[in-house]
């Protein structure tokens, strides 16, 4: 027990294992928690490979100990046929063959992969958002912080914080206006997948990018598994609930057998002698559980994903819900009580904070708390409406409401 303790302790916690918080918790599924049971079941599986014996096999009287430990080692890695009970054994060798079991060595290997290949989106995300310019986990982490300051400290930390939120949307902004400017922001709308800086949508661009490759993750690795095992895996999880249904025994499974047949060849001086000997592979015990669970995890994991792809692309491409998400905020603050501030919050939205802004306030909302959130747009809103102010000379007065001049907003906006 010992050994299996320090082996299991050799596996990171969950916590060193998260990294950052710059993701939603679908993500974290995928590259973390999916991760975690892959590796777990790896260990498992090494375990059970090379503590134990893995291969017990039935061998001929006549074998001594030493023939015997050779027949164990060359069914192993030669690999084991199955074939039922009640069925003849094949004379064709090519028969013998096509059932070979050739997976069953490799199990740890191929679960290492499957978990590496859930972790490089990740990775990918983690070395590209910083080209943003700014830092999403340090931002974070900063609103995280503070949610345990003092009134005071905490005031001085959000304004702190807005000040750079605030540095960094204004210095990407749109410096040029000429057709090829238009087209590209005209495209970046509608196109979920450009990754436009200036146009406000690189972190939405790559994150939905993101999405699509733990989506396409997902659906490659039935494919991997059905390679890897030689046989229809993809059906695997629907021949179960069938075979449960249905009341059958499946201690007897084609696909994960518990007794093979191996064949091996001993040379004897100028002779070939060729035997045939059963063997057991009680490893299969665990295989057959961990397969099933993974195929019904894949599933679970494909359709959470398939719903945050549709979701963060209608985000991208339904521009009203963006203005509704920053008003909802702004409200709770008593900060829209004109009619002029609500045109004015469209502008807000939509050329200010646009689609990155809005993007990184989702995040500090799901990572921290809606209250920092609430706190942090208030600022931004200070700022972008005392530039405004500022920039169409319009008297305090008529801020308050006294006077809108419409010319001030651009064409098309709507009041909801």
């Amino acid at each position: 027990m010992t050994g299996v303790a320090d082996i299991l302790g050799a596996v990171p916690s969950i916590s060193k294992l998260k990294g950052n918080t710059s993701d939603d918790w679908i993500d974290r599924i995928s590259h973390l928690y999916t991760v975690l049971i892959l590796v777990v079941f790896a260990v498992v599986v090494s375990t059970g490979t090379f503590v134990g014996d893995p291969i017990q096999c039935w061998c001929p009287a006549e074998f001594t100990d030493a023939y015997e430990e050779y027949t164990k080692s060359m069914c192993w890695i030669s690999n084991t046929y199955y074939v039922p009970m009640g069925d003849t054994i094949p004379v064709d060798l090519k028969t013998r063959q096509n059932k070979e079991l050739t997976y069953y060595q490799w199990v740890p290997l191929i679960l290492m992969f499957q978990a590496l290949l859930f972790k490089l989106p990740n990775l990918i995300w983690k070395m590209f958002h910083s080209a943003a310019g700014i830092s999403l986990d340090r931002v974070i982490d900063f609103a995280q912080e503070t949610q345990c300051s003092s009134p005071e400290d905490r005031a001085d930390a959000i304004g702190n914080l807005s000040n750079y939120v605030d540095k960094w949307l204004w210095t990407y902004q749109e410096y040029k206006h000429n057709k090829f400017v238009k087209f590209r922001a005209t495209a970046s709308k509608y196109f979920c997948l450009m990754c436009n800086k200036r146009g406000g949508t690189f972190l939405t661009g790559l994150f939905i990018c993101v999405k699509f490759m733990y989506l396409i993750n997902i659906i490659g690795q039935f494919f991997i598994l059905n390679a890897f095992m030689g046989s229809d895996y993809n059906f695997y999880g629907f021949e179960v609930i069938s075979a449960i249904a249905n009341g059958d025994d499946f201690r007897e499974s084609a696909r994960f057998p518990r007794v093979t047949l191996c064949d091996f060849r001993i040379r004897q001086l100028n002779n070939l002698q060729t035997w045939t000997v059963q063997c057991v592979l009680p490893i299969n015990l665990f295989n057959e559980k961990i397969f099933i669970f993974i195929w019904f995890w894949l599933v679970f994991v494909a359709f959470l994903s398939s719903y945050s792809v549709i979701k963060w692309i209608a985000f991208h491409i339904m521009h009203n819900n963006k203005v509704h998400y920053i008003k909802k905020y702004l409200k709770a603050q008593n900060q829209l009580n004109t009619a002029f501030d609500k045109k004015l919050c469209v502008q807000f939205a939509r050329h200010y904070l646009r689609n990155d802004g809005i993007f990184l306030m989702y995040m500090i909302s799901k990572n921290s708390t809606s209250i920092v959130v609430t706190d942090l747009i208030a600022e931004l809103w200070k700022k972008f409406k005392a530039r405004h102010q500022q920039a169409n000379n319009i008297d305090e007065n008529d801020y308050l409401g006294n006077h809108v001049d419409d010319s001030t907003l651009k064409m098309g906006e709507k009041v909801d």
